[in-house]
């Protein structure tokens, strides 16, 4: 089984073709293909399967083998796959993600590689109730939540998955590893949520820290970068366009006239490699040999 190690702004993955939808148990498979000790080591499993709406789907797995609804970075690395090893000739690409359709817009450079891509991310949804938060339904804008001995001032807003934005003085100083898994399991979140913690630099300037949803602390995440513009523009903190700093780097998010979120940043590929046989935790065999020799062109 062949893959491919690749990042957005650290933010790292597992990208394997499925084209064939041979790969079962892709639960077991991400967690032992993302382990960083016992595995290759990423924050996310990326498939790249065949949709019937679009060009390409992508399934993303996170560590723990939970699939995430939504991934900014992930769909940025796999625009820069699909080009550059010629399985698409375009440089506007729809992309299918859990149900959702995304559009990718490459920037090539000198050397027609692609430099940087564009993800239309969609609207942000802000009713509690889809988000979800739990209680009545409502837009959840600067309210208190309490967690471990502590009050936060949060927002919630869901780019396809749920997050919970907290705006602070400094992000150094916050004890995420132990705010944010506390806030991620709280019992206002029904299916769990992604953790911003936002230190606001000027209106078109922030930067932040990440805990994600089955994944824990990451050096960046795309979603979490769109939800934390809104947060910003609903507490009247940030403009609609603003450079956001992450640990790994930066992205530039927009809240267009037309209420989708636009975020721009690049993709790296790190290396390629072979697992040549992997059992699960149950002792089923994961994969197989490779036969997805692709050689779709779009």
């Amino acid at each position: 089984m062949k893959f491919t190690k690749m990042h957005g702004l650290g933010n790292d993955f597992i990208v394997i073709e499925n084209f064939d939808l041979a790969l079962t148990n892709v639960a077991a498979l991400a967690r032992q293909l993302c382990h960083r000790n016992f595995g290759v080591g990423a924050d996310g499993l990326v498939l790249l399967q065949p949709s019937k709406i679009a060009q390409f789907c992508i399934r993303i797995i996170n560590s723990d083998g939970t699939e995430a609804e939504m991934c900014g970075n992930a769909l940025r690395c796999i625009g820069k796959y699909l080009y550059e090893r010629k399985l698409s000739k375009k440089k506007v690409i729809a992309m299918e993600m859990f149900h959702s359709l995304k559009i990718l817009r490459l920037q090539l450079d000198a050397q027609n590689r692609v430099a940087t891509v564009e993800v239309d991310m969609g609207e942000p949804i802000l009713e509690s109730h889809l988000v979800p938060v739990s209680g009545v339904r409502r837009r959840v804008v600067g309210e208190a939540i309490s967690a471990i001995g502590e009050t936060f001032s949060m927002t919630a807003v869901s780019m396809g998955n749920p997050h919970c934005v907290i705006f602070c003085q400094d992000t150094e100083v916050v004890p995420l590893a132990l705010w944010g898994p506390a806030l991620e399991s709280h019992e206002s979140f029904p299916k769990k949520t992604n953790v911003e913690f936002v230190e606001i630099i000027s209106p078109t300037e922030a930067s932040f820290r990440v805990w994600e949803r089955g994944s824990g602390p990451t050096l960046a995440c795309g979603s979490g970068a769109c939800a934390v513009l809104v947060a910003g523009v609903l507490n009247g903190k940030l403009e609609r366009q603003a450079t956001l700093h992450l640990p790994g780097g930066s992205l530039r998010i927009e809240w267009r006239e037309d209420n989708h979120l636009y975020m721009s940043g690049p993709a790296t590929e790190v290396f390629q490699g072979e697992v040549s046989q992997l059992l699960t935790n149950e002792g089923e065999c994961c994969s197989n040999e490779d036969t997805n020799k692709s050689s779709r062109q779009n």
